[in-house]
């Protein structure tokens, strides 16, 4: 069968670029391995993440929280089977939303494991049958896979992934995190929250790495506060199982050896692009020394006709920004301008509080030799922050010095995933801390958390 576009990938890069892609007019396929759609995002990542994340937040504030409301709940308890049954009811829900989205605009969807057999043709694998299927334009959109130890393979049960520590069937009563990334924060606080004794151990002298270093700091008071442990500038050496329990070793970057016993650990180490198998070898794809695709600015190959976007290629491994490069690589084979602002992909870390980023840190201009204005503003003087007693943490805003246009925005509290969202849109029109501090924000809100923030960067701000 011959198609105009076929996708290689149903996560949110690849779906999203398919659908886009007949919405354009374009004849269009997708292969997707899985039996479901949605890719690792939907199916085994972001969504069922969140679900669990939202779960044990609600369990956390009925325990911890309500009663300086006056609403007293007593004897709050945990039905972990009822909870990871919710977590599967949403990503069923979405997962199949998908299909019917791809039912819905004509898209083709071929079960099973493609690989190229020449620029335009690949075979799919399905239990041991192959068809063919040829397309003019291919754009490769697999993901990425959790990168595992040597000395610490998954078996996803007592050495899980991301994919297993979403599935536990009982509540860990340690849980060693390998990683103080997004993932391992994440899924740390969901544990956590249940009563699990988490450890956090991290190669690095910080967690977040990548985030704003004050931001990092703040996260890591707070964690430390709801009982999550670290060991920074620690590498963990090795495993031993024991009869009923696992030991890890470690040692510190001062070479002071330690040692570790849990009952689970999860390796949050990073991810790689998933190419494995494809046969990219056979049409000759330039690949970079960590093992991504090199694209050009239109998501091109060094092969014409075949193109890659999200994990698979340079740049940060989230969603949306597969999601963006998706539509952009098809409207571009459609002949249209699709484009992608790298300088406003917001970061967001789902713990609680919530992280959120977007632009450039003060460490990255300081190493630029920007010259730069800082405005910040506690949640804590934020009265809607009173109001729902929801006052840790504080908004930044960094401008530029000359101009006063928004170089990057970082944010520790309640919900900050949300209110990042507004100085994307400012920041994508190369607009300034003034065109925020300018624009009325309901009162009260969260959101005055930014405005302030903004005014603060003139060295104005009204409520602090």
């Amino acid at each position: 069968m011959s198609f105009d576009v076929v996708v290689i990938g149903a996560g949110p890069g690849g779906y999203v670029a398919a659908i886009r892609a007949a919405q354009l007019g374009l004849k269009t396929a997708c292969i997707e391995k899985g039996s479901t759609l949605g890719g690792t995002c939907l199916n085994v990542g972001c969504i069922p993440s969140k679900t669990l994340l939202h779960a044990t937040e609600l369990f956390h504030t009925a325990s911890h929280k309500m009663g300086d409301f006056g609403v007293m709940a007593k004897d709050v308890e945990i039905d972990l089977a009822k909870m990871m049954h919710k977590k599967e009811e949403v990503v069923t829900n979405l997962t199949s939303g998908i299909a019917g989205l791809f039912k819905k605009n004509k898209i083709q969807w071929f079960e099973g494991t493609a690989k190229f057999e020449a620029a335009n043709k690949l075979s799919v694998v399905k239990d041991g049958e192959s068809q063919i299927v040829e397309g003019k334009h291919i754009l490769i959109a697999t993901g990425s896979a959790p990168i595992e130890l040597q000395f610490l393979p998954f078996d996803e049960k007592d050495v899980v992934s991301s994919t297993g520590a979403l599935s536990f069937t009982e509540i860990p009563k340690r849980l060693t995190v390998i990683g103080g990334g997004v993932i391992g924060l994440e899924l740390g606080s969901v544990w956590s929250r249940l009563g699990s004794q988490v450890t956090v151990i991290e190669f690095l002298d910080r967690i977040a790495v990548g985030m704003d270093t004050e931001l990092a700091k703040e996260l890591l008071k707070i964690m430390k506060r709801d009982g999550l442990k670290f060991e920074l500038s620690t590498k963990v050496t090795g495993m031993a199982r024991q009869e009923d329990h696992i030991v890890l070793t470690a040692e510190t970057m001062e070479g002071e050896k330690k040692s570790f016993e849990t009952d689970k650990v999860l390796v949050c180490v990073g991810r790689k692009p998933y190419t494995r198998g494809l046969g990219l070898e056979n049409i000759g794809v330039e690949m970079d020394k960590k093992g991504r695709i090199n694209v050009n600015d239109h998501y091109q190959t060094s092969v014409p006709g075949v193109y890659a976007i999200g994990d698979v290629i340079d740049g940060p491994m989230l969603a949306h920004k597969a999601e963006e490069e998706g539509i952009a690589a098809v409207e571009r084979i459609a002949g249209k301008a699709g484009h992608v602002n790298y300088n406003v992909i917001p970061g967001i870390i789902y713990t609680w509080p919530e992280v959120a980023s977007v632009g450039k840190t003060e460490d990255e201009l300081k190493a630029e030799n920007v010259a730069y204005n800082v405005g910040k503003f506690p949640f804590k003087a934020n009265s809607r922050a009173r109001c729902v007693n929801e006052s840790q943490g504080f908004v930044k805003l960094i401008a530029d010095a000359e101009t006063d246009r928004l170089l990057g925005a970082h944010l520790i509290g309640p919900n900050v995933s949300e209110l990042v969202q507004e100085l994307v849109s400012v920041m994508e029109f190369g607009g300034s801390a003034e065109d925020v501090a300018r624009t009325v924000h309901g009162h009260p809100t969260l959101f005055e958390t930014v405005k302030e923030a903004a005014l603060a960067v003139d060295g104005r701000p009204i409520h602090i």
